[in-house]
């Protein structure tokens, strides 16, 4: 494929790799300005392999790993790093990640998921009144630090299936934070809206000028801080991240905050363990074909409630209602086109949305802490539950919408728990990559709200920059129990894993058990809905990767039916109002990254609402 960047030799950076047996040399392209809102994209085909990430920096890192003869794996570090310091609102090294690994003939699941710190309790987010402060309250500071978790993971994985040396993965992302990278104008417009950055000292000097005012698109910025953290990483490994300097600097500022301090402490960052896990994998029939959908157990409630909306709907007469209203020979955007699924359909898939999200409020926790119904997780996707749950849809035309739903009861004994109240769910971004050797990788990473619990550190570097700890202890409930003193299964203790939402996902047929797409999405909880819709879109309606993503998005979370604003007719909003559904139309920003099988080769979707490419040979 044709490259689209321009490129500067970095000899200097290559000689700390100068030992290593064909070292990997990265030229740092020339920086395009990408628009903000929604940018119709192409699709991309390729032949070799393929990577897809949210920037286009951080692709083209990753694909020149990818073409210097490094593994999936190799380019997924490459991507994170960069990603770092060009995305620090969505992830980063001081957040958490899951990842699905694909060698072809076995899947793995690696959680790297954050922790809760040893010195907390149930209540860390209840104010003194008793009663769960308000979210910001919580998550701007220290207090809802957890210990980060992507980069040792990203080193487990690189050790069992790395290519290229470890050092040299950080060489992109060392490059552009020497030499400055151009802010993309989704990085400047949320800089400008965000209420909360400025009060981070660290963070005002860095990103903001004397006057307040954030930087523009397209301003040059440097990161030293985070260059001179990298280089150590790079050399020493991820223990440089849970020992020495780096962690002091994360304990100091997490500890040290002045109205709003954590409990995170050096024990906690040295005592992190990387959780290799039993992928989740699930049979789906749709149209002619069978395929097995594999995904992260929890504590990622993703791959168990995409299944189940996926295993409701085909209990349902969804696929005997028209595929996509006006999608017949259409490629590549339907922005404003008015190509959108029917009215039907989305009752169908709305109610589906609101028991698969009953369910997850009542059951899904760490696994370390939390029994799962009927003693396995699968019970929430066995074909007779959810065939049971089918039934409480009412498909008949004019059926009502049940407007929220109940939770089920999968297993033999019913759960002690309580339901988890609504909270709000942030950030993320997606990494989907296919390397030459077979080898596929689907991972989200991520920092919780944007730029997380807005305190920047330098690593204690004492330079300029850094990066961005996460807020990911909000994603527990934030009351332990409910209002008769039932435990919550999402609730807050001492080194558990918060519940998670992200959908890493790797299709593969069921017969041949070969590859057919690697995807998944950011989005906070909406996330479920976003890869649902990839997954409908692509193994249903017979829509490439990239008309898949481009479909606008919609879900519930058991409550409000929820469409993408500006996406659908009246007449569809008024159709589902008729069934009785409360519907609102806002924003739903998707990240959608997805990579299919092609008889000859590859094709790779970005989503237009993000400022993501597909690159590969």
């Amino acid at each position: 494929m044709k490259r689209l960047l321009t490129s500067v030799a970095l000899a200097s950076l290559l000689a700390a790799c100068a030992t290593a047996p064909a070292p990997f040399v990265y030229t740092a392209p020339a920086q395009p300005e990408g628009a903000s809102g929604y940018t119709p994209k192409p699709g991309w085909a390729t032949t070799k392999f393929a990577v897809a990430a949210a920037n286009p920096l951080a692709t083209d890192a990753g694909f020149q790993v990818l073409r210097a003869g490094g593994s999936a794996i190799d380019a997924a570090v490459a991507v994170q790093m960069v990603l770092t310091l060009v995305e620090p609102q969505s992830s980063g090294i001081g957040g958490g990640a899951f990842m699905l690994h694909s060698t072809g003939s076995k899947v793995e699941a690696f959680d790297g998921r954050e922790t809760a710190p040893a010195g907390v309790d149930g209540n860390l987010f209840m104010g003194a009144d008793g009663k769960p402060m308000a979210f910001f309250d919580g998550v701007v500071g220290g207090r809802a630090v957890g210990v980060p978790g992507v980069v040792k993971m990203l080193e487990v994985a690189h050790q069992q299936y790395g290519k290229l040396p470890w050092a040299q993965l950080f060489i992109p992302a060392i490059a552009l934070a020497e030499s400055g990278f151009k802010v993309s104008p989704r990085l400047a417009m949320q800089l400008k809206n965000d209420a909360h950055l400025k009060k981070d000292p660290a963070a005002a000097a860095y990103y903001f000028s004397a006057d307040g005012s954030s930087l523009e698109p397209g301003t040059l910025l440097k990161n030293p801080a985070l260059a001179e953290v990298l280089r150590q990483i790079a050399t020493k490994g991820a223990s440089a991240m849970h020992e020495g300097s780096i962690a002091q600097a994360m304990v100091k500022k997490v500890q040290g905050h002045p109205t709003n301090p954590g409990k995170l402490s050096m024990s906690d960052l040295s005592g992190y363990q990387v959780k290799k896990r039993e992928p989740l994998c699930s049979d789906y029939f749709a149209a002619h074909s069978a395929y097995k959908i594999c995904g992260m157990p929890p504590p990622s409630s993703g791959a168990i409630a995409v299944g189940q909306i996926l295993g409701m709907l085909a209990n349902t007469n969804a696929a005997t209602l028209p595929p996509v209203e006006g999608m017949s020979g259409v490629a590549g955007s339907v922005m404003g086109s008015g190509q959108t699924p029917s009215a039907d359909w989305l009752h169908l898939y709305t109610e589906a949305s609101r028991l698969a999200f009953a369910d997850r409020a009542q059951y899904l926790g760490d696994p370390d802490f939390v029994t799962a119904p009927g003693g396995s997780w699968m019970s929430l996707l066995a074909p007779d539950y959810l065939a049971a749950r089918a039934k409480l849809i009412a498909q008949q035309p004019g059926g009502q919408s049940m407007k929220t739903a109940n939770p089920g009861v999968p297993g033999p004994v019913k759960t002690a728990y309580a339901p988890m109240p609504d909270q709000p769910e942030f950030g993320t971004s997606h990494i989907s990559i296919i390397d030459a050797f077979g080898n596929a990788i689907s991972m989200t990473s991520t920092v919780e709200d944007a730029f997380g619990s807005r305190q920047l550190t330098d690593g204690g570097t004492g330079k300029a920059g850094g990066f961005f700890l996460n807020n990911e202890l909000t994603d527990f409930s934030f009351a332990p129990t409910d209002a008769e003193g039932k435990p919550i299964a999402n609730r807050v203790q001492p080194g558990k894993r918060p519940r998670s939402s992200m959908a890493p996902t790797l299709v593969f047929d069921k017969t041949t058990n070969q590859l057919v797409m690697t995807g998944g999405s950011m989005g906070g909880a909406l996330i479920i809905h976003h890869t649902a819709k990839l997954l409908y879109g692509t193994l249903n309606w017979g829509l490439n990767a990239q008309q898949a993503i481009d479909l606008p998005n919609f879900g519930s979370l058991n409550g409000p039916s929820l469409l993408e604003e500006k996406r659908f007719s009246p007449a569809t909003v008024e159709a589902l109002r008729a069934r009785g559904a409360e519907v609102r139309e806002q924003n739903m920003n998707s990240g959608l990254q997805a990579i299919q099988k092609t008889d000859k080769g590859f094709f790779g979707g970005a989503d237009p609402r993000r400022e993501g490419v597909v690159l590969g040979d």
